[in-house]
């Protein structure tokens, strides 16, 4: 099974596909450690990374699609990926269906967590803290949130009309967000 799950910066995209690799056994592909790894291990591209993201930008398709684009092909994480922030973009999300496509894989269920700017402001101000993540700067943050809402509508409206596509209340209780999402999982 492949699972694809996304929403806003601060919507619990992690936390979520943290409690379904765990009961699943699935592989989690999240962008945003992927492109934090590559900045921490200083690597060419991870400097790129850094340079754009720090201006509240998102990574280039061409940069997180390269990332992306050797985990598909594992043939340990085959049909076993849960995408994690991923994708961003149309372009994105068209080359997921290839990737997985050409490795005779599918998208089994997408699940959008919709949360609201209010909401994702409280809950950054406070990883912040918890986590010390660097960034995790407020201004940052609600650039992030206004460019991923941005990218992203084309995105839900590309991704709505299919069959395993499910928008939940991303403002809920973790426990909430979790039981709904294995409810729809295990059906």
């Amino acid at each position: 099974m492949n699972v694809v799950i996304f929403g806003p910066p601060g919507a619990g995209k992690g936390t979520q596909a943290q409690n379904i690799v765990n009961k699943f056994n699935l592989h989690q592909i999240s962008t945003g450690d992927l492109l934090r790894n590559e900045i921490k291990n200083k690597s060419e591209i991870g400097k790129e990374i850094e340079e754009i993201i720090s201006k509240g930008d998102f990574a280039t398709d061409e940069i997180v699609n390269k990332l992306i684009k050797n985990i598909i092909h594992d043939p340990q994480k085959k049909n076993k990926l849960i995408f994690d922030g991923y994708p961003r973009s149309i372009s994105q999300a068209k080359n997921l269906d290839l990737l997985l496509d050409n490795s005779n894989q599918k998208i089994d269920f997408i699940f959008f967590l919709n949360v609201n700017k209010d909401t994702i402001v409280k809950r950054i101000e406070k990883r912040k803290i918890l986590e010390k993540r660097t960034d995790d700067d407020l201004k940052t943050i609600l650039k992030r949130y206004d460019t991923y809402m941005e990218t992203t509508m084309p995105v839900l409206d590309f991704y709505s009309s299919r069959t395993y596509f499910y928008e939940i209340d991303g403002s809920e209780k973790i426990e909430v967000i979790s039981s709904k999402i294995e409810q729809i999982i295990t059906v």
